[in-house]
């Protein structure tokens, strides 16, 4: 019996993804899925009020070893970026405030970091682990996904975020 409730709720949810044209994921090429959350400060973020800005989307936790790693060359890629066109957004994933919080703290990290706590956004982004980043060009659209960390002030990276910008 629970199997066929399984697979009857199973086929509902593939139904009614292909009946509003949406991937479960997260795609290039495809609108990000849109989001509401808050930030550490308790204001509210928008992915859809973003738009006019390439905005960089990065899913982290405390407790992934190269989340944390890759977090001192995002802040430096933060600061190196124009900000009337450009937003960059770390998502906390399945972590507790708390913790982060510490963290952020002790590496005197300002970028804008947001609440994923119970992977709603991530569950939308289709997220296969951590760290995860899109980049979303001016008009929502995903331009580029990034499984794993990366060294995010490269000038690899700035060239590609810059090229966003200037389109």
């Amino acid at each position: 019996m629970k199997k066929t409730t399984f697979l009857i709720l199973a086929g509902c949810l593939a139904l009614f993804i292909v009946a509003c044209g949406e991937s479960p994921v997260a795609t290039i090429g495809k609108s990000a899925p849109d989001f509401d959350t808050v930030d550490m400060k308790e204001n509210v973020w928008s992915l859809s009020k973003l738009k006019g800005k390439v905005v960089f989307v990065n899913f982290w936790a405390t407790w992934c070893a190269p989340c944390r790693e890759e977090m001192p060359s995002m802040q430096r890629l933060y600061t190196k970026m124009p900000k009337d066109k450009f937003e960059m957004i770390a998502l906390f994933n399945n972590d507790k405030p708390a913790l982060v919080e510490g963290f952020v703290a002790k590496l005197g990290i300002t970028i804008p970091i947001l609440s994923d706590e119970y992977n709603f956004i991530g569950a939308k982004y289709g997220l296969t682990g951590l760290p995860e980043t899109f980049i979303v060009d001016k008009q929502g659209v995903i331009r580029e996904k990034f499984i794993g960390p990366a060294e995010w002030d490269s000038p690899e990276v700035l060239d590609m975020l810059m090229k966003y910008i200037n389109e």
